[in-house]
């Protein structure tokens, strides 16, 4: 049984490499400006941007959750973090309270799952709603200007010819692959999202392992709002509109099941790839961005009609 598990795995993932090399290969041929160094960079910087929410997405969805808050802690973060800034503080302290306050939203999101027992479509719904208004709330409706030159350097800086958030990007998937493939954790993630009654009788924590996850997809999502607003030069309460939709459809085209207990950071990394390297080139092909929600829309319709097979 292991052997077809790991045959049918082998199996998705090459056809996710043989669709990703033609995606690439049809833009190439579309427009000469696709296959270019400077936009392999600027698409390895689009994608580590929503790469880095996947990767908290990816450990929610394997535990049998779904987080749709992520858009709006991303905006909150990015703000509050421009707000302390902008009034005197140094921002490395401000980006650990803005990480703090996310994380506080990861655990109200993790309690309310995994204690109360409430669905987590209808809580990190509410969740998203409230924390939106939060930010709105501390940003008075309008942009937060945050001009630090240390700080800009997260999302504009390089380091030699790698953009710094492509370099944030890296580690946060190896410590995402770590906590899931190379840790007790991560068993028990994928035990939650399996199978909750015999994770219970085996006498794992499963309360405490569903927390766990929303407040490390908090993180990431904050993160990444984070590194928005550094390339911004602004927090901006409207940002991250949408792009909870990026991070479950790289997921989920990466392999993780809804249904819990399946996907792989690598599979997720592979469907980020994809998703940023259509949208870069339909952008270059100057496709309106209405077509491009229609497109990602029916790619989850499609990665959840290809776990349907995959479970038969």
């Amino acid at each position: 049984m292991d052997k077809v598990i790991k045959a049918k795995d082998t199996l998705s993932k090459f056809i996710m490499v043989i669709a990703f090399v033609l995606i690439v290969l049809i833009f190439s041929v579309l427009s000469d400006r696709f296959l270019t160094l400077d936009n392999f960079f600027n698409v390895l910087r689009q994608v580590s941007t929503n790469g880095i929410i996947a990767m908290g997405m990816t450990l929610v969805i394997i535990a049998g959750g779904i987080d749709l808050s992520v858009g709006s802690v991303f905006a909150f973060a990015g703000t509050l973090c421009c707000g302390l800034i902008e009034g005197g503080m140094h921002f490395s302290l401000a980006i650990l309270i803005a990480l703090a306050a996310s994380a506080v939203f990861g655990v109200i999101n993790g309690v309310l799952i995994a204690k109360v027992n409430m669905p987590p479509f209808i809580v990190t719904l509410a969740t998203m709603q409230m924390i939106r208004g939060a930010a709105y709330i501390y940003s008075h409706g309008s942009p937060i200007r945050a001009i630090d030159n240390s700080f800009n350097m997260l999302g504009n800086g390089y380091v030699s010819v790698v953009p710094v958030p492509v370099i944030i990007f890296f580690i946060v998937t190896l410590i995402a692959y770590l906590i899931l493939h190379r840790s007790k954790l991560g068993m028990y993630i994928y035990a939650v999202g399996g199978n909750k009654n015999c994770a219970v009788f085996s006498g794992i924590k499963t309360k405490q392992v569903e927390i766990k996850v929303y407040v490390i997809c908090a993180l990431c999502a904050a993160m990444s709002g984070i590194i928005m607003a550094s390339r911004m030069y602004s927090g901006q309460p409207t940002s991250g509109d949408g792009i909870e939709m990026d991070a479950i459809a790289a997921t989920v085209l990466g392999g993780a099941s809804f249904s819990g207990g399946a996907g792989k950071i690598s599979g997720t990394v592979l469907g980020i790839l994809i998703i940023g390297v259509m949208t870069n080139g339909l952008n270059i092909l100057n496709v309106d961005s209405y077509y491009q929600y229609v497109l990602k829309g029916l790619i989850i319709l499609f990665a959840i009609y290809v776990d349907m097979i995959k479970k038969k």
